[in-house]
């Protein structure tokens, strides 16, 4: 049930105590399956590989073993590996298996020399796949089959051949409920006028990319807090069993002491005294833990009253905004017009930004944050970042350069990584006057970490604003002039993220001179 269910950390636990009882050979080798797939989609590859590798070729469904080992292959980069796999099953597909396609294998092995640069190689076997997934009919896997092609060529700079496989495989996607395939065929196609200088075009299919990614986004989140509310419903319970049986404990003992103290006269004042002290004590037990609880729970009805007043300020904006927009639209004044499109933008823009550190937030401290720690180069995540942000800072004429060493690794979790990034990124455009420049580089501090630095010639900030974001305890909130500034939610975010990969942020800016945001973090050994 759990592993139909995808629960893997539940298949684990239980196949596990099924592999130490099982009672024949075929049940222990299906525990070993399970747990296998499941290492594998934790991404605890060599884990996974050592399970599957314990299964005999006897087991029923040992061609499943060898996809997987050959996907574990593809996932560690040993490509040459990996096709032995998926040559050796390729001659299976020829027997009466009733789940195993032909054009998934053919697809994996043309993907393998598309990687080890055996161009020709690769394009026979994904033009096989291909024509296998037109013939059975199956769009799904026909659209990523046609933007590999398209890749292969790109690889060897044949843009005018892989130009059309991009574009087909864009008009396949229109027809699929797949949001993921969506936006890599639009971004696909984003690229490719960008370089042609469309830029108009590609505009366009960059705001196309940004509503798959956010249908896509929005999906996610309602499972991760579908998950999340069913996970505390399960704990609240389970505290409500917990204190039943403590309050059962202690009625047993109440009865027992009253059974005792009635014939050993002598222990009652004992008894007594000793009950007496261990309430004490534990009536300043939970005095203390009350008023820690008291405490977070002002913090947090504070902090959702600042980000319901956020959200209250960005709809009322945008409310007002469409009221002009009506107005000026019976009036036919365009220039007014493109303004106010471009306000209704940036409010959008910037709520949702609060909504997922909001939900980024929630799930940190909640402790449902899957995080893992590795050797990361700076360079390239600073990079991949940077590239989602050139046109906004395009936008307000703002210089965003990524002087990042190229020698710089750092000991972190990639997906916290980027959020804090982002973050910082987001707030020095948002902060900074048109025909600013933002700088992205890196320095070390000392022979354990690294600091990357995100300079950027804005507002700046004085020293109170300043140390109320480095305060733990601070939650930020500030009126500018009257007009509601923000929460400062993505720094509280990016504080915590940090702290959690062991790293510290550090502050130097001054009013109207520019701000430096300094992220140290351990460098990779």
């Amino acid at each position: 049930m759990f592993f139909v269910e995808k629960n893997w950390d539940s298949t684990l636990v239980y196949s596990g105590k099924q592999l130490n009882n099982a009672p024949n050979n075929e049940l222990r080798e299906y525990s070993l399956y399970f747990r296998g797939v499941s290492f594998k989609n934790k991404k605890l590859f060599k884990e996974a590989e050592k399970e599957l590798n314990k299964i005999s070729s006897d087991f029923e469904f040992y061609y499943k073993v060898r996809i997987k080992l050959g996907e574990i292959a593809v996932e560690q980069k040993q490509y040459n590996k990996a096709l032995q796999y998926f040559q050796g099953i390729l001659k299976e597909t020829d027997k009466a298996v009733y789940d195993l396609k032909k054009s998934v294998i053919l697809h994996n092995i043309g993907l393998c020399y598309l990687h080890l640069t055996k161009f020709d190689k690769a394009e026979e076997y994904l033009f096989r796949s291909a024509d296998l997934q037109k013939a059975e009919k199956d769009t799904l896997l026909l659209i990523g089959s046609y933007m590999d092609i398209a890749t292969l060529y790109y690889e060897q700079y044949k843009d005018q051949l892989a130009i059309p496989y991009f574009e087909k495989a864009y008009n396949l996607s229109k027809n699929v409920k797949s949001f993921e395939l969506k936006q890599n065929s639009t971004m696909n196609m984003a690229v490719i006028e960008e370089n042609r200088k469309n830029f108009a075009a590609a505009l366009a299919y960059r705001k196309e990319y940004e509503t798959w990614k956010d249908s896509l986004n929005d999906q996610n989140k309602v499972w991760a807090i579908a998950d999340l509310e069913k996970k505390f419903a399960v704990k609240e319970k389970q505290k409500e069993v917990n204190i039943l049986e403590a309050e059962n404990k202690l009625k047993a003992a109440e009865r027992n002491g009253f059974i005792i103290s009635s014939v050993l006269l002598l222990l009652l004042l004992g008894g007594g005294i000793y009950l007496y002290k261990q309430k004490n004590k534990t009536s300043k037990i939970i005095l203390e833990q009350k008023n820690e609880l008291d405490i977070l729970n002002a913090a947090k009805d504070k902090m959702f009253s600042i980000v319901s007043h956020d959200l209250r300020s960005s709809v009322n904006a945008l409310k007002r905004s469409n009221t002009k927009l009506l107005e000026n639209l019976e009036s036919k004044n365009f220039a007014a017009l493109d303004a106010l499109l471009h306000q209704n933008s940036a409010i959008t823009n910037e709520t949702y930004n609060l909504l997922e550190n909001l939900l980024n937030w929630a799930l940190v401290q909640t402790k449902q944050v899957y995080f893992h720690q590795e050797s990361l180069h700076l360079h390239s995540i600073v990079e991949q970042v940077q590239y989602n942000y050139t046109a906004l800072a395009a936008n307000k004429n703002i210089s965003l350069e990524n002087s990042v060493s190229i020698d710089e690794y750092v000991y972190a979790d990639l997906d916290s990584l980027k959020i804090i990034i982002r973050n910082l990124i987001d707030n020095a455009i948002k902060f900074t006057n048109p025909n600013g420049f933002i700088s992205i580089y890196s320095r070390h501090s000392d022979n354990e970490n690294c600091c990357l630095v995100i300079e950027d010639s804005g507002i700046g900030m004085n020293a109170l604003i300043r140390n109320s974001i480095l305060n733990p305890a601070a939650i930020v909130s500030k009126k500018d002039k009257d007009e509601f500034v923000g929460t400062a939610l993505g720094l509280q975010l990016c504080k915590s993220l940090i702290i959690k990969n062991e790293g510290q942020l550090e502050i130097e800016s001054e009013e109207n001179k520019g701000t430096k945001m300094i992220i140290i973090l351990p460098q990779a050994k």
